[in-house]
């Protein structure tokens, strides 16, 4: 099949050689039932992960969110997809209006909440919500150890151009 891209088993483009010609496909995160999606801004959901169910029409998406954590679950409900930012995540084997039992057995099987904990936009909204909640004084102290590691590493940056 040399000459056509495909798609591997994770629903991403892979390389494909023609002669001399490589041809690499794209990584976007399109929109599609099973894609993990976190909902933001002024929804009262918003920070929560969900997945899309379905796909109303070009501006919304039914969503449903059955975390194991009871605080952190969405029910299942229309989000325009303004409201939502997509992530990597793909809940594998997802039909279309499948229902909430449904989407949970898949979501515990594709283990969704462990993987988010593991990426890299879940550990800085975590960092963010951690520095939000710090103190003036524990803010200072923030400051202080910063200013502390820039000026080691400019020592150790000065000491190497220096034996050079």
């Amino acid at each position: 099949m040399a000459g056509h891209a495909r798609l591997n088993h994770n629903r991403q483009l892979i390389t494909v050689t023609m002669g001399d010609a490589v041809i690499e496909g794209s990584n976007w995160r399109l929109v599609e039932v099973g894609r993990v999606v976190v909902i933001n801004g002024d929804h009262p959901f918003a920070g929560r992960l969900a997945t899309i169910v379905e796909i109303i029409d070009h501006k919304r998406i039914l969503v449903d969110g059955p975390s194991a954590n009871a605080s952190l679950a969405v029910p299942r409900q229309a989000v325009p997809l303004s409201k939502v930012l997509l992530s990597s995540l793909i809940v594998e084997g997802l039909n279309r209006g499948s229902r909430t039992g449904v989407v949970r057995k898949l979501w515990e099987k594709s283990e969704i909440d462990s993987k988010w904990e593991q990426t890299n936009w879940a550990k800085k909204r975590d960092q963010m919500e951690r520095r939000k909640g710090l103190t003036d004084f524990e803010r200072f102290q923030v400051l202080r150890l910063k200013k502390q590691r820039r000026f080691e590493e400019r020592k150790a940056l000065a000491k190497v151009k220096a034996s050079a």
